[in-house]
């Protein structure tokens, strides 16, 4: 065997051996007994990531995993967040775990007719931090201007649907990906209805919240929105019960005729016109509502206790409709 034959050999064993190696510390499974999470923070290198799985144990040979890392392309497509790591896990899993980002993230859930202090219950949650955070930040002159809200608060911008919210990630991400998608929601056609209508958008927010908390039925927020744009044409007060208990309790405790005397800015029973802002977290629907009232003569309207309600042109009927409901007598 001449010399060139016997490195060709040589060079040909050292690379097996190397694939060898380097299969066995990529499916080797991780030495642990149980689940365990790994935060990557943002703007991490992939060296750093590497550096910091090789610090919690999972990696021994940082090289063979760079290598196979930048091989994969994770060094430009590694998310920030909690990785969780179990214990059938090895090496290739976890560059997969990296490259497809799967952190870990909780579904979280706005209701319509969500209040932000339902809100902030939830939050809590998911991180007990949260809610006081969320609550301070729902004010923020700077914070609300940042996201083209023009209202006292946060309320009523915080789209109700289910989000998918990364472990970790900041209360102002959190927000800010609700209010994106309010903001996606009231699109250029629903601003350019609004313009028509001669209304702000806080304006329209506020009055479809009010809907949002009164309507149990779809069909009936076209109705229910007349009413009050019945009543804001002519003067009169709108009295809408959910509003006045706006800020001083939940709207699943009831509202009784001593929470309509409450002296909030809110409390539609005590000033005129609509409130300086929204009450809940509308729909879409509720917010077409708001923009599209029914062309009906509505001004008073009362609950038949199945979710329906009994709409009256005049205060005299509007009585009348209520004492049969509750079974009374008329006088």
């Amino acid at each position: 065997m001449n010399i060139r034959k016997a490195l060709a050999l040589t060079l040909v064993c050292y690379l097996l051996f190397l694939i060898v190696y380097l299969m066995l510390e990529l499916l080797k499974p991780f030495n642990i007994r149980e689940n365990a999470e790994v935060y990557i923070p943002k703007g991490a290198s992939f060296s750093t990531i590497a550096s910091i799985f090789k610090e919690k144990g999972f990696i021994r040979n940082e090289t063979v995993f760079k290598i196979a890392g930048r091989a994969l392309g994770i060094e430009k497509k590694a998310r920030a967040g909690y990785y969780l790591i179990t214990p059938e896990m090895n090496l290739v899993d976890l560059l997969y775990k990296l490259l497809e980002g799967k952190i870990l993230d909780y579904s979280f859930t706005v209701v319509e007719g969500d209040s932000i202090f339902e809100i902030a219950e939830k939050l809590s949650k998911l991180n007990p931090d949260y809610s006081s955070k969320f609550l301070e930040l729902s004010t923020k002159k700077e914070f609300l201007k940042s996201l083209n809200i023009d209202a006292p608060s946060l309320e009523g911008y915080l789209y109700p649907a289910t989000y998918s919210i990364p472990k970790g990630m900041e209360i102002e991400e959190i927000v800010t990906m609700m209010v994106r998608k309010f903001w996606s929601v009231y699109d250029e056609a629903l601003i350019n209805k609004t313009k028509e209508l001669g209304w702000t958008v806080n304006q329209v927010v506020t009055l479809a919240s009010i809907i949002e908390k009164e309507a149990k039925l779809e069909e009936e927020k076209p109705i229910i929105s007349a009413v009050y744009h019945n009543r804001l044409k002519l003067g009169m007060p709108l009295q809408a019960d959910p509003t006045a208990i706006y800020g001083i309790k939940r709207y699943r405790e009831g509202v009784t005729k001593k929470d309509l005397q409450n002296r909030t800015p809110y409390n539609t029973y005590i000033i005129k016109g609509l409130p300086p802002g929204p009450i809940a977290s509308p729909s879409l629907t509720s917010i077409k509502a708001a923009l599209n009232p029914a062309k009906v003569p509505y001004l008073y309207f009362v609950a038949r206790g199945d979710g329906s309600h009994e709409f009256s042109v005049n205060y005299d009927r509007h009585v009348s409709v209520i004492n049969e409901l509750r079974g009374n007598k008329s006088e």
